[in-house]
């Protein structure tokens, strides 16, 4: 295992864990009006990209970098107790099992694992390096700074001499990375990562549950970009604490993620709702990889 702090990326298209944000579940808009002929009255899709041009990816994956970077300290001073879905799934990784925890922001859910008397190997992996200072705090875990992008050809990286990784979580971090194809690419790195039966632990930000958190919306053009420049379910949000600044968000479905994990010959075994005044702002799910 390389020591703790080892640098195994590059400054470019960087990804961390821990917030979400919200936006409009419409997709379309209503274009009719009162002195409109009916023939003429009908539904105008607001037009998503299928495929999104890699420009668009880095200016989303630099928006995100630069809040986590400016905001870090503030954002983990909203981070210091475990969510009620981050604690259910504690309860399901046993002492001596080995985890990677991808987008471990200050290291909470390591810590928590440590204070609990885990006996095997624990990693994190993030690329905020404020988020990581206040991590690196802890005894018996290794930290890595790590662009995630860079995932699945890292890999080799995280070789542990007992193998490869019992489960890896990944809390509050898949939302904040834009483009189908990216994804992927990070999500056939966690399977390379998985030893056969191997758990994969995530949980993604379900913002368009809460009214509050959908006011958060922004125009893209606040980031100079379109509808026309990003896909269904991307949002921008906006971050009110200890200054202002931007963040770019992903609303995923179950239905997605089920695809997801088939694109990766992974099998999701169980997915639930968490977190939150309603106890819906979290979709949780576990996968096993074959």
């Amino acid at each position: 295992m390389a020591r703790s702090g080892q640098n195994v990326s590059t400054a470019h298209w960087m990804i961390s864990c821990g917030v979400f944000v919200s936006n409009s579940s419409e997709s379309c808009r209503i274009s009719s009006t009162d002195n409109m002929p009916a023939l003429y009255r009908h539904v105008i899709p607001v037009m998503y990209n299928p495929v999104m041009n890699s420009d668009v990816a880095a200016r989303l994956l630099q928006i995100n970098h630069e809040f986590y970077n400016r905001f870090g300290d503030s954002f983990s001073a909203t981070r210091q107790r475990l969510q009620p879905g981050v604690k259910k799934v504690l309860s399901l990784i046993q002492a001596d099992e080995s985890v990677v925890d991808l987008g471990c922001g200050n290291g909470l859910f390591l810590r928590e694992l440590l204070r609990r008397g885990h006996k095997a190997a624990l990693l994190g992996v993030d690329f905020s390096l404020p988020l990581l200072r206040e991590a690196d705090s802890i005894p018996g875990v290794d930290f890595w700074e790590m662009d995630l992008v860079a995932l699945s050809s890292q890999t080799h990286q995280f070789n542990m001499a007992s193998g490869r990784w019992a489960a890896v979580t990944m809390f509050a971090t898949l939302h904040h990375i834009p483009s189908r194809e990216i994804r992927l690419g990070i999500l056939r790195g966690v399977e390379k990562l998985l030893k056969p039966g191997g758990r994969f632990f995530l949980s993604n930000w379900q913002f368009l549950n809460s009214e509050k958190l959908k006011a958060r919306i922004q125009p893209w053009d606040r980031a100079g970009l379109s509808n026309e420049d990003v896909e269904k379910g991307d949002f921008l949000l906006d971050w009110r604490s200890g200054g202002t600044g931007l963040r770019y968000a992903h609303q995923f479905s179950e239905e997605e993620l089920l695809g997801l994990a088939e694109q990766v010959q992974m099998k999701v075994e169980a997915s639930f709702l968490s977190d939150g005044e309603n106890g819906r702002l979290g979709l949780y799910q576990v996968w096993r990889r074959a």
